[in-house]
């Protein structure tokens, strides 16, 4: 969403200044937004030390989020097709699929389950800029927002 990410961006690092902590946890689940803080604190040389947590998931692999009770137990179990399409898409990975053809495939997997996609990308992890290629020597993640029911749900999972 255009601006968000800058608003972000102000809000933590006002927070960062005003409670001058040595460590700040965040969740992997909001990955674009630690992606953000990570180049914040190295922009503005903040003395704190960024820890990422692990995202917290359902049994059947949701991704847990306040937002989730507000699923009608029809949507609820449509929900984790995101964690299923993120699955697949990081085993099209592994076999070689271009990032463009996992997103492509992806969006239409998500729109086939019900979902209406806002995006899946493949992303550089220091960047956030559209991963062309997959290899090991640079992270990429694959980020993913879906409306069901009207509810947005985001996810991401590592590819490499």
């Amino acid at each position: 969403r255009p601006g968000h990410f800058k608003g972000v961006a102000q809000v933590v690092k006002r927070l960062l200044e005003l409670v001058g902590p040595d460590k700040l946890y965040m969740g992997q689940k909001d990955f674009q937004q630690v992606a953000i803080v990570r180049h914040l604190i190295k922009a503005i040389l903040f003395p704190v030390q960024l820890i990422v947590v692990p995202t917290v998931r359902e049994e059947d692999g949701l991704a847990m989020s306040s937002r989730n009770v507000r699923l009608s137990a029809e949507a609820r179990r449509q929900a984790p097709v995101i964690y299923k399409t993120l699955v697949a898409a990081k085993n099209k990975a592994s076999k070689g699929v271009s990032p463009a053809e996992i997103s492509r495939e992806a969006m239409i997997a998500l729109a086939e389950a019900g979902f209406t996609p806002e995006y899946f990308d493949l992303v550089n992890a220091d960047t956030l800029q559209t991963a062309s290629t997959i290899t090991k020597s640079k992270e990429v993640f694959a980020c993913v927002a879906a409306w069901l029911e009207g509810v947005r749900l985001i996810d991401n999972m590592a590819m490499n």
